[in-house]
């Protein structure tokens, strides 16, 4: 496969390397930053580097980029069926954002779900340096490298223009920067989840998205038009931790639920013995 063009060698320090080890090393926390108390210690050209929540806020529908034939499309387009899973990235990138993608690709292998069935997902870039041809490129490498077949049609690789792009990014809280001297971009690493209706609902961060994680997301962004009986128990169990960008366990409803499990468990063992007995009895005089 021919590979997508890149920009001139770089040199082993650039931002998109510095941010990912900067990351990495922060308390093993994912390659973002949200909310960082020492945002001050960083890098000047990392100062800006985050992502701002803005839950329920609406995604603009009317904002028009161009699909990987080059054609445009209105991002509200894909709004109004299924629940949506955003991933921003620059196509030319070759160190944060092809983890981003090839952890993303792993966990929709993974959830349950199909894309295009009962959830969309829109990859955009944010670099207006990128093109169609470019968008192209991308699929047709991470369709041939994860085996995708039809998924590769459902899913989209966009392209549009900077300001466009400055309007989603805003929109989404997605904060990044331009370095001019290697002509890259250190940004945030995670997907955002959107209700079918177009709003935001919950961040992800980092490169790798437990696949249990991606799925409670979607079925709680469905309003429940997504899972099954097993999924509504564990979104009892476990609870979406903003600033982590992930679910964890909640300790005490799991005793709760076992609790109950427990007590429930015991009434009908109890009650079946309780028939039991009683047959035992009614049979006993004609036994005599």
């Amino acid at each position: 496969m021919t590979p997508i063009p890149g920009p001139p060698p770089r040199m082993a320090g650039s931002w998109c390397s510095l941010a990912l080890a900067a990351a990495l090393l922060a308390a093993g926390v994912s390659p973002v930053w949200a909310h960082d108390p020492n945002a001050g210690t960083r890098p000047a050209i990392l100062q800006e580097v985050a992502f701002d929540q803005r839950v329920n806020d609406p995604v603009p529908p009317d904002l028009i980029f161009r699909d990987e034939q080059g054609k445009p499309v209105r991002l509200g387009a894909f709004f109004g069926k299924r629940p949506l899973v955003l991933a921003l990235v620059y196509y030319r990138c070759q160190d944060l954002c092809p983890l981003l993608l090839d952890g993303l690709a792993r966990a929709v292998q993974q959830v349950g779900f199909t894309v295009g069935k009962e959830f969309e997902v829109l990859t955009v870039s944010f670099d207006p340096r990128d093109t169609p041809t470019f968008a192209a490129l991308k699929r047709a490498e991470m369709a041939q490298k994860f085996g995708w077949g039809d998924t590769a049609r459902r899913w989209h690789f966009l392209t549009g223009t900077d300001a466009q792009i400055r309007q989603l990014t805003a929109a989404v809280g997605f904060h990044y920067t331009f370095d001019p001297a290697t002509e890259e971009f250190a940004h945030a690493a995670g997907i955002v989840v959107m209700t079918p209706e177009g709003r935001i609902f919950r961040y992800l961060y980092g490169v790798e998205f437990p696949p249990r994680d991606l799925r409670l997301s979607l079925v709680e962004a469905s309003s429940g038009h997504l899972g099954t009986p097993v999924d509504q128990v564990l979104l009892f169990c476990y609870h979406y931790d903003p600033a982590a960008g992930t679910y964890s366990v909640m300790v005490m409803r799991v005793l709760r639920l076992a609790g109950l499990l427990t007590v429930g468990g015991l009434g009908t063992f109890l009650l079946v013995m309780r028939r039991v007995e009683r047959r035992r009895r009614r049979a006993a005089p004609r036994e005599a």
